[in-house]
């Protein structure tokens, strides 16, 4: 599937995940550290950290994004939480991912639609889809 962007981005690290991360526009600029669990200080952020945010951030669009097309509201406070695990494959190290969204007072099955739909439509979810294992947990 090819696209045309609409918006790149670029970021350098050096050092690995004992190193530095810096984007192109200075906003990003992070020490980063090994986590405790993998033998590291677990002092700064890591890759999964980042992954994490971003991934939470971009579902919660896509849910806004999924709402609108349906005309539904989405309650006041609701919340996506993305939980990235790393541990070890048949290879090397390998990802998973949990999508937990929260959207309070609202119909349990009607947010189980908008969750899954949700990830369809949302870009970090397309590209792990096949490769990582994800779980969708709604609550309401």
């Amino acid at each position: 599937m090819s696209i045309t962007p609409l918006y790149t981005t670029t970021a350098t690290a050096t050092g690995g995940r004992a190193g530095q991360v810096k984007s192109a526009d200075g906003i990003i600029d992070m020490t980063l550290a090994m986590p405790k669990e993998l033998g590291g200080p677990g002092n700064a952020a890591n890759p999964e950290t980042f992954f994490a945010s971003g991934y939470a951030a971009c579902f919660q669009g896509a849910l806004g994004l999924v709402a609108r097309n349906q005309k539904i509201t989405l309650p006041a406070g609701n919340t996506v939480t993305v939980t990235i695990g790393i541990g070890k494959d048949e290879t090397s190290f390998g990802l998973n991912a949990k999508i937990a969204v929260n959207l309070p007072g609202m119909d349990k099955a009607q947010a189980e639609a908008l969750t899954a739909a949700a990830h369809q439509v949302c870009p970090y979810s397309k590209a792990t889809r096949g490769n990582i294992e994800a779980t969708l947990e709604t609550t309401v």
